[in-house]
């Protein structure tokens, strides 16, 4: 085992999630501590046209695995290429953004490789030999540490936005190591036979930097369009409570909360939302948030960094026509 630390690298049709480029800025800071390398891997198909960014963003040596099996995320054949892409890397640490594939794949491949795991972790750090997490517990309501053992494989998955991404240097090269994947016959049985797209073209919650939620005071689905105008406005994603999902003004798809997604965006705008515990368990580890009621005593008001107290179908057109006149100067 080396003292690198390998990156899964979480690309959907050829796009890198941002969260990847912000874990290979976690990983250089561990290796300052190991006296590692940086590395990555990419699993999909045709995914040589990703290498020279990952390389932009800190990759050192970046692990291919390039198969028309892997054209579609399956748990089963990406685990199996996960696998032998930390075969062939020996790495020390691996790093999984904390999304619906990293939860899955993560857990995968820490029980075939017999690694110690933490989901959701929002800090990292080295101690010796071992690798020191905190995560948040109990709804947010408190952080604690957790010591997993350098005397085996260790494997995080970290929140998306609890590091930022250090800047895009043009012309930075890699070594490449292209993995070749044997997939057995259960590792193939699952097929994919169509895909159907529901979405409707707005970011998901857990991918935006921004997102602009939405609650129950919206009244109906047809007066969401100003939380969508919003949103697009500051290419963010919508979100909404849980009250709001409840009522059929959004899809459960967008909910914010514990019972929903959580969310750690860099600007997070709660319109008509007053803040009940199971949603801001959803939210609080946004950067900064702006709330907006008409509540004044409303618990949202509480975690707010920035507090309106409005009607929100005067406020937010407004703020939109506002940000409109500044992207065009």
């Amino acid at each position: 085992m080396t003292n690198n630390v390998l990156v899964f690298v979480e690309q959907r049709r050829g796009k890198i999630l941002p969260a990847t480029f912000q874990l290979l800025n976690a990983a250089g800071r561990l290796t300052a501590i190991t006296g590692g390398r940086v590395e990555a891997c990419i699993i999909g198909e045709g995914v040589a046209a990703l290498v020279e960014t990952v390389a932009g963003y800190g990759a050192k040596k970046i692990y291919t695995v390039d198969d028309p099996e892997l054209a579609m995320y399956r748990a089963m054949p990406y685990a199996a290429a996960l696998c032998a892409a930390m075969e062939a890397a020996e790495p020390k640490i691996v790093l999984i953004p904390t999304t619906f594939m990293g939860r899955d794949l993560a857990s995968r491949v820490a029980a075939r490789k017999h690694a110690a795991l933490a989901i959701d972790c929002t800090e990292l750090t080295i101690d010796g030999s071992d690798l020191v997490v905190s995560k948040p517990m109990y709804a947010g309501k408190f952080s604690a540490k957790f010591r997993l053992s350098g005397n085996c494989l260790q494997i995080a998955t970290v929140r998306t936005n609890a590091y930022t991404a250090a800047p895009l240097q043009s012309g930075a090269k890699a070594e490449i190591h292209a993995v070749t994947l044997k997939l057995t016959d259960r590792d193939k049985r699952m097929k994919i036979n169509e895909v159907v797209a529901t979405s409707s073209g707005v970011k998901d919650v857990t991918e935006g930097d921004i997102v602009v939620s939405g609650g129950r005071a919206l009244k109906s689905a047809d007066n969401f369009k100003i939380i969508y105008d919003l949103a697009q406005t500051l290419d963010g994603a919508v979100g909404a409570s849980r009250a709001a999902c409840d009522a059929g003004y959004q899809p459960h798809t967008r909910q914010v909360g514990l019972t929903g997604k959580v969310v750690t965006p860099r600007l997070y705008i709660a319109c008509g939302i007053d803040g009940a515990i199971q949603h801001l368990a959803g939210m609080r580890g946004s950067k900064v948030i702006v709330a907006i009621n008409t509540k004044k005593e409303a618990p949202i008001f509480k975690v707010a960094t920035y507090g309106c107290v409005a009607d929100l179908f005067t406020i937010v057109p407004l703020l939109t026509a506002e940000l409109k006149k500044l992207k065009e100067h």
